[in-house]
Formats: structure tokens, sequence, C-alpha cells
């Protein structure tokens, strides 16, 4: 299914099929992440190994503010700016956050932490708000190829394995930094 509607991409996620979608520079692909079964799904389609574990996407930081929670007000206050105070032509930051029992195993792969980035593109926000919570977000691309920057790519990697949301990229040339939030290691530069 290929759909322009937000409420029709919203009901795959809520029926445990994969979605791919837009976002700030390249295509993605989603599920909701507490159906494991639709996450495994995802690893299959790009032949990912769970250790990796993913990005959290979120439309705004309430979404996301308990995993905030064990960092400094100073650190909270750095993360919550990067997210909201950024044009839409700078390139967005996926933040590293301790992880709590909230996040499943799954979502964290072999890690202790957990990616997080609230976004500003305007149908992810509107996805993920609709969604009423966070979703999945890892590249539209089977491990080793390039990431999709079009749904027609994206149909070329997954064919109609997946569902998906047409719409624009983003303005942003590459796709997010991702920075630990405790000890400011740049994990992708």
């Amino acid at each position: 299914m290929i759909t322009t509607a937000v409420v029709e991409a919203v009901e795959c996620l809520k029926q445990g099929r994969v979605l791919a979608y837009p976002t700030e520079a390249v295509w993605g692909l989603g599920c909701d992440p507490l159906n494991q079964q639709a996450f495994l799904e995802i690893l299959r389609l790009k032949q990912r190994p769970i250790e990796k574990g993913v990005i959290l996407l979120a439309a705004h930081v309430s979404q996301v503010e308990y995993l905030l929670q064990s960092l400094s007000p100073q650190m909270q206050q750095t993360v919550i700016d990067s997210w909201t105070h950024r044009s839409p032509t700078e390139r967005a930051i996926t933040w590293l956050l301790p992880a709590d029992q909230q996040v499943p195993a799954w979502i964290k792969g072999g890690h202790s932490k957990v990616a997080v980035r609230v976004t500003t593109h305007p149908l992810c926000v509107a996805l993920c708000h609709a969604f009423n919570g966070c979703i999945v977000s890892t590249s539209a691309n089977p491990a080793g190829d390039a990431p999709a920057t079009s749904l027609q790519q994206a149909h070329q990697y997954f064919s109609d394995q997946v569902n998906y949301l047409d719409g624009d990229l983003g303005l942003s040339q590459q796709a997010s930094r991702i920075i630990d939030a405790e000890t400011g290691v740049v994990i992708r530069a």
C-alpha cells in the first residue's frame, strides 16, 4: 500500500506492519516499538543484526521526556534545545540516552542506552502525533546499501513487503548526527 494519508499509515503501525516514510534526510523504516514481531520484520528486511539497536522517533519532547530524567538539568536543556531550536536545513541530532524499563530490549540492541530523536519533519511529526507516541526509525535500505532517498528507491528495495507513506524528504543533506548525551562522544559525525 502507498498512501499520503497519515491516518492510514498509523493504522498500518497499529496492525503491526512495517512502514517506509520520508524523514529529515533519507527514507526510514518504522513500526510500533512495542511490537516485537514488526520490529523483527524490519531486521529481516534490512538484514540487520539485533545488537545494533534502532532510533526512536518522537514528535515532541513530551513523548520522550522520561528518558531525560537521569541527565543533569544542563544536559537536559542541551538535548531539548538541539531538538527544538534548529532550522529545517540543519542536520538533526539523535541522542543516546539512558534507557529505562519502558524501552524494550530489542530497541536498545546490545546497548544500555537508546537512540532518540525528536523530529521537526512535518510528516514525521504528524505521524508520531497521530500514533500517540514514538515509532521506530531506521534507514530504509538493506545492510550495505545506500539509504533510500525516494519512494521509488525504497520500493525498489522492499517492493510490497512494506507499506509506504509518500511525502517529501526534509531539507537536511545528511542523516542525523548521533551523540552520547552522558559522555559527549559522537557516534555518527
